[in-house]
């Protein structure tokens, strides 16, 4: 007869835990939410709306934009 050997496996989480220290995805919630808000409530019509929030998805990327022109880059 052979005898059964149990093994015990230990499965280990290596670097992709949610405590890292940066807040960069509540940042960027908090900021959606704000810039939806200013756009929404300047729009004229429910497509302008729209556009306001489809304009709040893409804010990080128009700012990046308007500082490297400031910048002459």
């Amino acid at each position: 007869m052979t005898k059964e050997k149990k093994v015990k496996c230990v499965y280990v989480k290596k670097g992709y835990g949610h405590s890292h220290g940066f807040m960069g995805g509540g940042f960027y919630g908090l900021a959606f939410i704000g810039t939806a808000v200013y756009y929404v409530g300047h729009a004229d019509g429910f497509w302008m709306g729209v556009l306001g929030v489809l304009k709040a998805i893409v804010w990080p990327a128009m700012l990046i934009y308007k500082v490297f022109t400031l910048l002459n880059m």
